[in-house]
């Protein structure tokens, strides 16, 4: 089977550590790697082929950069221009898997989950494998043991002799949208309710002739965007103005709740979609008062708190179940109850246009990253790092100039007819309008701290004139 990992999501209730530019999936929340990294590495078995993986187009690097640092690649990337929903991502893995005349099992993951038990994965696997490769359209089903309200449920019939499908798996009779605490208290005590888990097993083939039956105007928008999107090797850019006519649906209300093949496999493996502040508290081992303590913690008289701190320390006095978290440019406070509501915050903040939703003061690039460190009207400052062998586009800035002073690691400057090199403690000038590049030739990161002055500090003035990474001339990112 191959793993399709979806990789679109902006996991905005994990905000303000979770940013648009560099969603939850990419962090590090539940060990020493990102959630990203951890679905690849379980999935690294016999009879399991490298990813595809579907990706904003905003992301490429970010995974590329992940993939490498596990020793990992994707045998294929789908970049999204913007998201439209699990089924038409899905439906365009499946439609170039075809195109390659490879009707295989795709193994359907979100890329932002955990799952503690990896042998009881691969027994649903086995089983999920099975039922599929007899036509059925496999959907994971984690038992429901407590009363969630944060997710949908799936009830599952009783197997019985002749209805088709292997022992273990079993019928869905019902789909159930998010219940309030009642109802899934019902849900839990009553039995035969499941999870949905967002993770599915099909054949390429049985998923686009399900959707062409009943999403026929997602199942025609994806084949013609197919024909119109951009393919190298190893990538598919996705065509924008095609895909932006898709409709936005999702894979259980486009196939799974209408097709009369869809089955459950029970996942009983430690899941969790790790989808608030609350959910992450529970996955954590938890110290004696039952708080989650991450970073330069320190509390008195206060319980089952979740605590956050990134650069600053962080003190709880007095308080109980709630959630504290602290970056450089936010803080977070909640009550554990109330974490559900963290997205209707990010969407107030954004409906103020407020950057703090977008990326974090660290910006991460092909290149390496920038950390903004202060900023007026007419001046801002950054810390730079530039990856060994790496080079930032070659461009010019309309109304501002830099100064470029040199911390560690040797830099190579381009600055108009001029090229030269400068090392630790060495700076150097560029004037407004000068054609200029920052390299790294050496074997260590580059880092440097960037004084930008002038009438405009924007980010959209820069004009590139050359790119190795393959970013368009002008654009409204830095460097």
């Amino acid at each position: 089977m191959i793993p399709v990992i979806l990789s679109g999501g902006s996991g905005s209730r994990l905000w303000p550590l979770s940013r648009k530019l560099y969603p939850k999936q990419f962090l590090a929340l539940t060990g020493e790697q990102s959630l990203f990294q951890q679905t690849l590495q379980r999935l690294a078995f016999e009879g399991m082929q490298k990813p595809i993986v579907v990706c904003n187009l905003d992301h490429r690097f970010i995974v590329n950069e992940q993939l490498a640092k596990i020793g990992s690649h994707a045998q294929s990337m789908l970049l999204e221009p913007f998201g439209r929903n699990t089924a038409p991502a899905v439906a365009m893995a499946a439609l170039q898997l075809l195109a390659e005349g490879r009707d295989e099992l795709m193994l359907i993951l979100p890329a932002d989950h955990v799952i503690n038990d990896e042998l009881n994965l691969r027994k649903a696997l086995e089983l999920a494998r099975a039922a599929a490769e007899e036509g059925e359209m496999v959907l994971f089903g984690v038992p429901a043991d407590k009363p969630e309200t944060g997710f949908g449920y799936i009830k599952a019939g009783r197997s019985e002799e002749g209805d088709g499908l292997v022992p273990g798996a079993y019928r869905v009779t019902q789909f159930v949208e998010k219940p309030d605490a009642l109802r899934a208290s019902e849900f839990v005590r009553s039995g035969g309710y499941y999870w949905n888990s967002g993770m599915f097993l099909f054949r390429a083939s049985r998923f686009l002739d399900e959707l062409r039956n009943h999403e026929p105007d997602i199942y025609d928008t994806c084949v013609l965007t197919l024909e119109r999107s951009k393919a190298t090797v190893g990538m598919l850019t996705i065509d924008a103005g095609t895909f932006e006519c898709c409709p936005d649906n999702s894979i259980d209300y486009a196939v799974m709740e209408k097709t009369a093949r869809a089955c459950v496999v029970p996942l009983a493996a430690g899941w969790s979609d790790v989808g608030s502040w609350s959910s992450l508290w529970d996955v954590h081992e938890k110290d004696s008062d039952g708080n989650v303590l991450k970073g330069d913690v320190v509390t008195h008289s206060s319980q089952n708190s979740f605590v956050h701190g990134t650069s600053k320390l962080v003190t709880l006095i007095g308080m109980s179940d709630v959630v504290v978290v602290e970056t450089k440019d936010a803080v977070m406070v909640a009550h554990k109850d109330a974490v559900q509501d963290v997205k209707k915050m990010v969407n107030l903040l954004d409906a103020q246009g407020r950057k703090e939703t977008q990326s974090h003061c660290a910006v991460y690039r092909p290149w390496g990253s920038y950390d903004s460190v202060d900023n007026g009207s007419r001046h801002q400052v950054k810390h730079i790092t530039v990856k060994p062998g790496a080079q930032l586009s070659l461009q010019m800035h309309h109304h501002r100039a830099e100064h470029w002073i040199v911390v560690s690691g040797t830099a190579q400057v381009t600055c108009d007819d001029k090229v030269f090199l400068l090392t630790e403690n060495q700076s150097t000038y560029i004037p407004i309008a000068s054609v200029h590049r920052l390299s790294n030739p050496g074997k260590i990161p580059l880092e440097i701290i960037e004084v930008q002055s002038g009438s405009y500090l924007g980010e959209d003035d820069i004009e590139r004139l050359e790119d190795v990474y393959g970013r368009t001339p002008k654009a409204t990112v830095t460097s």
